[in-house]
């Protein structure tokens, strides 16, 4: 198997045991190792007092985008820190697209950059993620 395809597996078993990500509508754009990229509508639903988008749907696409792109090896990891600074309002009616990036990885530990843009690609929030590798494998390993 090769990095690309064990990628798309271990995306593919996250993905069906994901509901938080697919009750929100998301859908997962790209994988690959140590990247991902997702997509989020903005719906009413989600919009806070000023009506613009509620940080914390845009702070949950981007840990999902995080979460697949350090989970891309086979290796259960899981976030150990994460922050996020907002630069723009989401917009009602917006689709927003969170695109992670591996910085890092050391043993054990990762650093990953997401960029949340919307469709006119404008700069909504960057989000850095640290990851911590854990006991466990997504897929069983072959020997």
């Amino acid at each position: 198997m090769t990095e690309q395809e064990l990628a798309e597996a271990c995306a593919k078993a996250m993905w069906n045991d994901d509901s938080a990500s697919q009750r929100l509508g998301m859908s997962l754009d790209n994988i690959a190792p140590g990247e991902a990229t997702l997509s989020m509508d903005i719906t009413a639903e989600m919009s806070n007092g000023h009506g613009n988008c509620h940080g914390g749907y845009i702070f949950t696409l981007a840990d999902s985008a995080f979460a697949f792109a350090c989970n891309s090896r086979n290796q259960i990891t899981v976030a150990q820190q994460n922050s996020i600074t907002y630069i723009n309002p989401g917009r009602i009616g917006d689709r927003l697209t969170a695109t992670a990036r591996e910085v890092s990885l050391r043993g054990r530990s990762g650093i990953y950059d997401v960029r949340i843009t919307n469709q006119q690609g404008e700069h909504i929030a960057e989000f850095r993620g640290h990851s911590r590798s854990v006991k466990g494998t997504h897929l069983p390993q072959q020997n």
